[in-house]
């Protein structure tokens, strides 16, 4: 334990987290937290390399499991209590942290960012080791590329943990996974370990709000940008004003808005939140399809963008303005009722549209994406009219938020499973097939295959749907399977968009935009 005391603290100077002049007293920290009263200081000599904070973790929770600090059996939640615990001892303090990005704030708001992103993955709040394991690539489609994502950084819950979680005294505190509480929060069964967690103050339209990113990123900078304070989620003219101010301080980031109603809104409606990074997402290199100029706001470039999801996109300098006229179109879609386009404002009093906005700067002007939702359910479609339509569950089941209403597929872990074992039954039988494409019965017995495994029994109809129209020999069937997979995410979007992508629903897209 000696020896990674002082790899740990080696680690932590030669990424900027501990000064010379607290070596000593870190050290002392991390023997007290070990229950260490004396170390050999002659040891620190022998330690010159530091290898990745990942391999030191795993060997200090090892140690502690044979000394009793750490239970022998313990789930991932436990060791992620406790290897956090560990780190938040060689992590500054908030106002450290905040001196040092107001320092480098002055160089530019992009050298502000880059050292927040390295400081969150040093502290190992960004655990980088599991989200290498996430699996990406992109699939050309009708609306351009796509990205697709399969999510395995997130640690599947280990019944144990989900026993405790449910026997757990529930707490109020803090209130939810976005509060500012959570800085240096110690966490519980049912909620994760902050002590390495560090947030960053910053103005939106004169209000209190806080930077930090997302623990699990899922693009380049993945960050949350929160209201100080606990209060819902709304989309209104505040929204659009705040999303333009964060990117015209920040103009390398996308900033964006789930919508605030359930099945088209995010998973967190409870505190209002907005996320960005820096990342060019599919959405972006959409093209204008249809231009049209609304009165009153001439210099503002507004049109219908090529995308799945019925999309309005304003372009121009003033900030302001841009605002106005979300919110002026915001306003006329809240109460919006096209029976013929099976758009109802409100069914019972419960109301249904909103929008998902977007902002960015490009080539020095500001731009904004307002995404028409709707979550409409019907006896046929029980989870949402505008949802991933029953067909494509077995790809994607769960609603499309922010991140990939911009063209960035989060799809579920149990995939690469699936996948896999397709990809070895397809495989399989092209090695002893003697043509280029499967026969008949080359295909029926394909289709046994699938359907008689219960984790690729989902997936049958589909993969028989596309496989003659491949030559499987020499094929990358690793590859045919992912375009697949793109194909399907696309069809997705499509199912989310209110105005289809066809000649009547441009129609009816056009029959909207002529009211505002």
């Amino acid at each position: 334990m000696e020896r990674l005391i002082y790899e740990l603290t080696l680690y932590g100077m030669k990424n900027g987290l501990i000064d010379e002049d607290d070596k000593i007293y870190t050290v002392n920290k991390l023997m007290e937290f070990f229950g260490l009263s004396d170390i050999n200081t002659e040891t620190e000599n022998s330690v010159t390399e530091v290898r990745e904070l990942h391999l030191i973790l795993e060997d200090i929770m090892k140690l502690a499991s044979e000394t009793g600090l750490l239970p022998a059996d313990a789930t991932i939640t436990e060791k992620d209590l406790f290897d956090t615990k560990v780190m938040g001892l060689i992590t500054p303090p908030p106002s450290s942290v905040r001196r040092m990005w107001n320092e480098k704030l002055k160089e530019s708001s992009k050298a502000a960012t880059d050292f927040y992103y390295s400081f969150s993955k040093a502290t190992n709040y960004i655990r980088t080791d599991r989200i290498i394991k996430d699996e990406r690539w992109s699939t050309d489609t009708e609306f351009g590329k796509i990205d697709i994502s399969i999510n395995l950084s997130k640690p599947e819950k280990d019944p144990r943990d989900i026993a405790k979680a449910g026997q757990a005294k529930k707490s109020g505190y803090p209130a939810c996974l976005l509060c500012k509480e959570n800085e240096g929060y110690a966490g519980t069964a049912t909620h994760p370990a902050r002590q390495n967690h560090r947030i960053i103050p910053i103005k939106l339209c004169g209000e209190d709000y806080y930077l930090q990113y997302s623990p699990y990123v899922y693009y380049n900078e993945h960050c949350i940008i929160f209201n100080a304070e606990h209060t819902p989620m709304k989309i209104d003219k505040a929204v659009m004003k705040k999303l333009l101010s964060f990117v015209g301080q920040f103009p390398h980031y996308t900033a964006g808005s789930n919508a605030d109603l359930p099945i088209v809104g995010g998973s967190i409606l409870s505190h209002d939140h907005f996320q960005g990074g820096n990342y060019e997402f599919a959405m972006v290199r959409a093209p204008y399809e249809k231009e049209f100029t609304i009165s009153g706001y001439e210099d503002i470039r507004a049109g219908i963008i090529k995308w799945p999801l019925s999309t309005i996109r304003l372009r121009g300098r003033d900030s302001e303005k841009i605002a106005e006229l979300s919110d002026r179109i915001l306003s006329k879609w809240r109460a919006y009722t096209d029976k013929n386009a099976f758009i109802f404002s409100e069914t019972d009093g419960v109301p249904h549209n909103t929008i998902t906005p977007i902002a960015r700067m490009r080539d020095g002007e500001y731009e904004i994406d307002l995404v028409l939702r709707n979550n409409i359910t019907t006896d046929e479609h029980p989870m949402g009219v505008y949802h991933p339509h029953k067909e494509y569950h077995h790809i994607k089941k769960e609603n499309i938020g922010l991140i990939e209403v911009m063209g960035l597929a989060i799809l579920p872990a149990r995939l690469k499973t699936e996948l896999g074992l397709i990809e070895d039954m397809i495989r399989s039988i092209a090695a002893s097939s003697l043509n280029s494409s499967l026969s008949e019965a080359e295909i029926s017995s394909l289709k046994d295959s699938l359907y008689a495994n219960e984790k690729t029994k989902s997936h049958a109809d589909w993969v028989i749907s596309f496989i003659s129209d491949y030559n499987l020999k020499n094929a990358d069937i690793h590859k045919i399977l992912q375009d697949e997979v793109g194909k399907v995410f696309s069809k997705v979007l499509e199912c989310a968009g209110v105005y289809k992508c066809s000649e009547e629903g441009r129609a009816s897209f056009m029959k909207f935009i002529n009211t505002i």
